[in-house]
């Protein structure tokens, strides 16, 4: 945790929060807070500071807090993501906004196995912890807009040219001869397939909407692997 990320109902005061649950076990058993001692804070959807511990017991601690710096700036990415198995899900969410992904899209694909679908983690109470886990990671503190596609065609056709437009379009495809572009100065919409990549019904409709297919070379990477080195090539 590289940020203590604050909620509004943590604060019992415009300067004061009391902080208990897994942060304040965190900040006591790894940071090994006492009092005095300042951590880098930052409040849900505002700004960050600095927040010196005032009191602790067994159960919670209190901070002064201090904002005065404004979060890093978000990527101009839209992430559009096929829905990863179960326990890689979390990873991907948490990575896509720890790079500062301004969107992330879960969308199905043919891939995509049914039971995916009813996995817990898809439940939204664990899609916004892992964004906020993510956010304590990079000292963000906006959270990315997240959307759920459970339909295929109707994103693509219907959702994705309003999500799109304005940006540079890619498709990610393992195997395209065609290298995945680098430091781009414009906005971003990226489509990440499944590990097998997209079929190729799937890419013909990415195309069909005005994307670019490119790749990363011969190589089949894991799709939080894949996510890093294309948002790193990229912007």
């Amino acid at each position: 945790m590289n940020l203590v990320l604050l909620f509004e109902e943590d604060l019992v005061a415009p300067d004061r929060a009391r902080l208990s649950g897994r942060r304040f076990r965190h900040v006591r058993e790894v940071h090994r807070a006492v009092a005095g001692q300042e951590l880098k804070v930052g409040l849900l959807g505002g700004r960050h500071g600095r927040g010196r511990v005032i009191a602790m017991d067994g159960d919670a601690l209190d901070l002064e807090l201090a904002f005065d710096g404004e979060p890093p700036p978000k990527l101009p990415l839209t992430l559009i993501a096929a829905l990863p198995r179960p326990k890689v899900l979390n990873r991907v969410l948490a990575s896509a906004t720890s790079l500062g992904a301004a969107r992330i899209v879960l969308l199905n694909a043919w891939k995509v196995e049914k039971s995916y679908w009813k996995s817990p983690r898809l439940a939204e109470e664990n899609l916004r912890h892992q964004c906020i886990l993510g956010l304590e990671q990079a000292g963000d503190t906006v959270l990315p807009e997240l959307q759920v596609a459970r339909l295929f065609r109707p994103f693509v056709e219907d959702a994705l040219p309003a999500l799109a437009a304005g940006s540079r379009k890619l498709l990610a495809h393992p195997g395209v001869p065609v290298p995945c572009p680098r430091d781009l100065r414009e906005p971003v919409t990226l489509a990440l397939g499944p590990e097998g990549g997209w079929v190729e019904a799937e890419v013909a409709s990415f195309l069909k909407a005005g994307f670019e297919a490119v790749s990363l070379g011969p190589r089949i990477l894991r799709t939080e692997t894949a996510l890093a080195a294309l948002a790193g090539r990229l912007l």
